[in-house]
């Protein structure tokens, strides 16, 4: 007795080329999370006429008034120049204290100051790092000498309009050993 064995047939796929394998230098590109940054929010306590105390950089210690808050989250602050030597600068929020003083600055324009205003021109990044020992010194534009004296007359009519103002912005802020900053009230 014989048996019959029926082989199935095992079913071919019916590709037209082969399949597709990516090669392996082709990178898929990562997610950014850059584009749909904002800008960061300002403390509270921080708006246009707020006398600030800066924290760091060259003018630490001394008392500026905010101006405007520019559109990436720093902040816009003068001195003014004729009475503490602050020019028109941009300053990190985090870097700054608030006080409770407040001055009317809705008679300063500064409309026209915003983070272009103070990008570096071509000019003053342009040159090798190792070109000559000496430090160049800091060269001021006339504009903004200008504009420096502009804001400056403003500002000065609503310091000289409040009593003991001047004073308090020319006095600079320091901390003694037994000094407890927890617990000042600025």
């Amino acid at each position: 007795m014989t048996k019959l064995i029926k082989l199935a047939k095992t079913p071919v796929a019916a590709t037209s080329g082969g399949k597709y394998y990516p090669a392996d230098d082709v990178k898929n590109p990562k997610p950014n999370r850059k584009s749909n940054r904002n800008a960061p929010k300002v403390r509270g306590s921080v708006t246009p006429g707020t006398v600030l105390i800066l924290l760091a950089g060259r003018f630490r210690g001394k008392r500026v008034i905010c101006l405007k808050v520019l559109a990436s989250g720093l902040l816009l602050v003068s001195g003014p120049y004729k009475v503490n030597g602050v020019p028109l600068r941009r300053v990190s929020a985090t870097y700054v204290i608030a006080t409770s003083t407040k001055v009317d600055v809705s008679a300063v324009d500064v409309s026209s100051y915003d983070d272009t205003y103070f990008a570096r021109t071509e000019e003053s990044v342009k040159g090798d790092i190792f070109e000559g020992d000496e430090p160049k010194p800091a060269v001021v534009s006339e504009t903004r000498k200008v504009d420096q004296k502009k804001v400056d007359a403003a500002l000065l009519k609503v310091v000289e309009g409040t009593p003991m103002l001047k004073a308090y912005l020319n006095a600079k802020f320091t901390l003694t050993k037994n000094d407890r900053p927890h617990k000042m009230i600025f």
